[in-house]
């Protein structure tokens, strides 16, 4: 689908990391830009510099996400671009014995199940409610292009490191639920692919020691960096631009397979 000038799209998590740089990217390109996210200070700032609608949202809250989009709409009309970059993400052993005293506890479930609830469930809930709105549009070309959902995962999809059990279940689900709703939505011309980022310079690493950036940089085979968000904002925009790409999940890692630590 061309991105052209004023084409509606919802970047979530986009008010700073690898969702300001897609929805930059997206700007650059003509498009106008709604930033779902709960950083308000962030989300009006790049909202602002881009010429776009900040949306206070919590992906975990039906309300907040149609409240969302409503606002979204509003501004710039149904969305024909989605991109799902909100998420969270925490270490905990499943179970573990203190170095102290040796006692014994578990990862608990409420904090497990908030990952699950942020990553998986907040994704799936704003790809059913923009996807709902895409069929509401008519096909941009006789191939019948309504519109496209980017997903994020992680490599921790695939190769999660210890402590990661939550945030690997909860990007596995992202990867496994990619393929069947871009079945789901195929006959009705919308696109669906997910993106599995490795180790990026995003907000969460800048407050990184330099000696830990640099050994996580060293880690990765090649180039021996970490990834910059403008990288997954290029990736993004090809898989949004490229008609034949469909149901697919892709690894940008520069090769890296995780440690078990």
């Amino acid at each position: 689908m061309e991105i052209s000038a004023n084409t509606p799209a919802v970047v979530t998590g986009g008010a700073s990391g690898l969702g300001a740089a897609t929805a930059r990217a997206l700007a650059a390109k003509g498009a106008k830009v709604a930033i779902f996210d709960m950083n308000e200070d962030k989300g009006n700032a790049v909202a602002a510099e881009i010429g776009g609608v900040f949306c206070k949202v919590n992906v975990t809250s039906d309300a907040d996400v149609d409240a969302g989009f409503a606002k979204a709409r509003e501004a710039h009309g149904q969305e024909r671009i989605l991109v799902n970059c909100a998420g969270i993400g925490n270490a905990i052993k499943t179970a573990s014995r203190s170095k102290e005293d040796g006692s014994i506890k578990h990862f608990p479930i409420s904090a497990f199940d908030f990952v699950i609830q942020v990553n998986l469930i907040g994704t799936f809930r704003c790809i059913a409610k923009s996807a709902a709105g895409m069929l509401t549009l008519d096909p941009l070309s006789g191939e019948g292009d309504r519109g496209v959902i980017i997903n994020t995962a992680s490599v921790a999809a695939e190769d999660g490191q210890m402590g990661q059990a939550a945030y690997s279940a909860s990007k596995a689900g992202v990867v496994g639920m990619t393929l069947p709703i871009a079945r789901d939505l195929a006959s009705e011309g919308i696109r669906v692919n997910t993106i599995l980022p490795g180790i990026f310079d995003t907000p969460l690493l800048a407050a990184a020691p330099q000696n830990v950036r640099d050994a996580l940089a060293a880690s990765v085979p090649f180039p021996k960096r970490l990834g910059m968000p403008e990288e997954y904002a290029k990736l993004a925009l090809c898989m949004i631009e490229t008609g034949y790409f469909n149901g697919e999940d892709v690894r940008l890692d520069g090769a890296i397979r995780m440690a078990p630590r």
